[in-house]
């Protein structure tokens, strides 16, 4: 995949993402969450789920599919990895937006810093084609954030 490639696919995934976004605020909405105006939240966090289910998933799927990733982290990859790192992303910038738009910096700047982080070390990765091994090792924890945030709105 190169760079213009690259870019369509991570810009594509943050308008995916700002897109799945708008559907869900469409979608029915607890009345609990209503009630308290968390309206926001239960949008943020159900795209989030949608993010973590599909990048969880797909990460598994490269290491399934690509054992030998494993052994090179730093240069190895494939079409399937350098794409879901780039759609992570996406992901990552849509969310800052998110964010930094309808959430005050006192509540977010934690949030706000870990996707800067992200999006920088994504990014110089995809771009670069280096590390995307280590890359993918990270979205593993996704596994883990689908149920947090299940847990998340079941609590809203």
């Amino acid at each position: 995949m190169d760079l213009r490639s690259t870019l369509l696919v991570t810009g594509g995934s943050a308008l995916s993402f700002k897109l799945l976004n708008t559907i869900v605020r469409f979608l029915p909405t607890p009345a609990a969450v209503l009630a308290t105006k968390k309206s926001w939240k239960w949008r943020n966090i159900s795209t989030s789920l949608a993010h973590s289910s599909l990048t969880g998933a797909w990460a598994v799927l490269c290491f399934s599919l690509q054992p030998q990733m494993l052994e090179d982290l730093i240069s190895f990859h494939s079409v399937s990895s350098h794409s879901l790192v780039a759609v992570s992303t996406g992901y990552f910038i849509h969310d800052f937006w998110d964010m930094a738009l309808n959430q005050s910096f006192k509540q977010s700047w934690e949030l706000l810093l870990h996707h800067t982080v992200a999006i920088s070390c994504f990014g110089l990765a995809v771009i670069n084609r280096l590390y995307l091994g280590f890359a993918l090792v990270s979205l593993l924890v996704e596994l883990n954030s689908v149920f947090l945030h299940i847990r998340q709105l079941l609590l809203l």
